[in-house]
């Protein structure tokens, strides 16, 4: 305890020294802590993304996603209503959502475009929640009238190159399994934003049923399950796999290359940005220690003279070292915790990314583990920084301590 109280008085000695050092260290907290919340941030928000766009479990037929189809639905699934029912009995699962995946020509009479369709069940839009943004209209009805054209919904790039708005009709044109030509009416429903330029110029979505009779196929292309907990996907991936054979069972992060390629990147960046901070943060108080050490070696060498241990000089300035971490920690994790209440209340938002036309709100997420690996390791780099200083000014030989100017 006297050793501390005298360590926090050497440490007033020079307040100005000592706060600029203690300053290092609150920014370098700062900065670890804030960076590695925001990317914890954007992993959590790319993971919920991802699984919510996919399904946590994409159920599929062997070489679905590494072979060309020769023809529609030539990988497909069969009695996907007995699969729905049977998973649907299960509380961990929110929804079973068949898709099936078609291209081909739309056309609005007068002008044709190629597009990329997407059959649907009305409950692909409650369990995804706002995947998409309508700009008109609304989504698919859960049920057509009879004798009523089939809905469709289109991207707003694609409705914008064939100028049509809701409420007209639109015809499809796809080769069915048989290779046979066919087309269908369809009415404009809604129009939607994915903010993804490349999909505005292509997505189209209709219902399962829709889908099924343009391909004359009772087929689905996959069958996407969403949980209601993203954590409980490796547990059900494998009772799955263990419970159903027939068909070959997808992980959501197997299919998520975006979040992948991401999280790759950042994991590299936050690397480097630790080492770099972790480099000045030993610098400054190698400098801070080296100038105590100095101005303090008549002192050092009195010390000595009195019977003093090399290491218990050693120990009282490593002990300031390392309260000079403590301090600079405990306050820089105050300031990510008063940023991220900052951050909360005025809902700043990001500019669009690379090959997005839609921002996103910026915000932190205080990990604990990040907090106190980033203090301790802080502290530590001050302590070691401290005593490699302590140590060489400890071991001048007395009489050349005591006559140092």
């Amino acid at each position: 305890m006297q050793s501390i109280k005298l360590a926090w008085y050497n440490i007033l000695r020079n307040r100005r020294r000592s706060f600029f050092t203690i300053l290092i260290t609150i920014v370098a907290t700062l900065v670890l802590l804030a960076g590695g919340g925001f990317g914890l941030y954007m992993y959590q928000g790319l993971e919920e993304e991802s699984a919510r766009d996919t399904g946590n479990l994409i159920l599929t037929r062997s070489g679905y996603f590494e072979l060309e189809e020769d023809y529609p639905l030539q990988y497909g699934i069969s009695a996907y209503k007995d699969i729905q029912q049977q998973y649907l009995k299960d509380e961990q699962i929110k929804a079973v959502l068949p898709h099936v995946d078609f291209q081909g020509l739309i056309s609005n009479g007068e002008k044709t475009a190629i597009f990329m369709g997407k059959g649907v069940e009305h409950g692909e839009f409650l369990a995804k929640g706002p995947f998409i943004n309508f700009t008109d209209g609304r989504a698919l009805s859960s049920e057509v009238e009879s004798g009523s054209d089939p809905e469709i919904l289109l991207a707003s790039g694609l409705a914008k190159n064939l100028k049509v708005g809701v409420g007209d009709i639109v015809t499809l044109l796809s080769t069915t399994t048989e290779n046979v030509m066919n087309a269908m009416d369809f009415k404009v429903k809604g129009i939607f934003s994915t903010g993804v330029p490349e999909l505005e110029k292509r997505m189209i979505y209709t219902d399962v049923t829709s889908a099924q009779s343009l391909l004359d196929s009772d087929l689905v292309s996959s069958i996407s399950i969403h949980l209601f907990d993203i954590k409980q996907t490796a547990d059900k991936l494998e009772q799955i796999q263990t419970e159903n054979t027939d068909v070959e069972v997808t992980p959501w992060w197997v299919r998520a290359f975006y979040y992948r390629d991401v999280k790759n990147l950042f994991d590299r960046i936050f690397a480097l940005l630790g080492i770099i901070i972790s480099l000045i943060v030993f610098l400054a108080i190698s400098n801070t220690m080296g100038m105590t050490v100095m101005e303090r070696t008549r002192e050092i060498g009195t010390l000595a003279a009195m019977g003093t241990y090399r290491y218990e000089i050693t120990r009282n300035f490593t002990l300031e070292g390392l309260m000079i971490g403590l301090i600079g920690t405990l306050s820089g994790i105050l300031l990510t915790l008063g940023l991220i209440g900052l951050l909360n209340f005025a809902n700043i938002e990001m500019p669009p990314p690379p090959g997005s036309t839609q921002g996103f709100p910026i915000a932190i997420n205080f990990s604990l583990e990040l907090t106190l690996l980033s203090s301790v390791l802080l502290t530590i780099i001050c302590a070691v920084a401290a005593w490699l200083a302590a140590r060489s000014g400890s071991r001048k030989p007395i009489v050349e301590a005591l006559s140092y100017v």
